[in-house]
């Protein structure tokens, strides 16, 4: 095993101790997935707590998604597969059923286009737009043609009934993002009903010209 790969499996379970620790993610919800640099991956076993990660016992997929090592992936692998071959300069995959991320994917009236409104600078700067991709039970592939079609345009998705999946250039801006994301959605939820000083399409076109949220 090379040292980077070693720091990999250190780094994945460090950030799902953090995550679990902290209430993004409970039971055994939510996996984590890295780029390795031969092409493969290192992802989270299925039915694993991310609060309890051993970095020896990691899924080790080779660039096919064939399990090579480890215990079996999780059973959502295909979701972080189909982020990384549509977004190729994605070095991680995060995937959450965060409390108030999930909360906004099951309200009606939002906008499938771009679920959250730009209530702050942060959050179009580290998400930008985020589409609702429709449901579909889990381990449904039909779930990865879905996100396939967005994936190519955003690096952010939300999953209806079910969680964000969001890819960044490394696992700490994964991370990053899909927190600012959590916030956010816990910020609407908090204001929900009330009217809100967003801001405007001309402040967001700024940021993100500024600012191309690729996570």
């Amino acid at each position: 095993m090379s040292a980077e790969e070693s720091r990999l499996r250190e780094d994945l379970c460090r950030l799902g101790r953090s995550m679990f620790s902290r209430g993004l993610t409970h039971g055994s919800t939510g996996n984590l997935s890295v780029r390795l640099p031969d092409g493969g991956y290192l992802m989270t076993p299925t039915g694993s707590k991310l609060g309890e990660l051993d970095p020896a016992r990691l899924s080790k997929l080779d660039a096919t998604g064939t399990h090579l090592d480890g215990d079996k992936p999780t059973k959502e692998s295909f979701l972080h597969i189909a982020m990384y071959e549509e977004r190729a300069r994605s070095a991680a995959v995060v995937h959450l059923h965060s409390t108030y991320s999930t909360a906004v994917s099951v309200l009606e009236g939002v906008d499938p286009e771009d679920v959250l409104p730009p209530l702050t600078a942060y959050y179009v700067m580290r998400i930008g737009t985020l589409p609702l991709v429709p449901y579909f039970a889990p381990g449904d592939m039909n779930l990865a043609h879905a996100v396939r079609r967005f994936a190519g345009r955003h690096h952010a998705v939300l999953l209806a009934n079910h969680g964000p999946v969001v890819a960044g250039s490394s696992l700490s801006a994964a991370a990053d993002a899909i927190e600012e994301l959590e916030a956010t959605a816990k910020l609407h939820l908090t204001l929900h009903g009330r009217a809100c000083r967003c801001l405007t399409p001309g402040q967001v076109a700024e940021l993100k010209a500024k600012f191309p949220a690729q996570a």
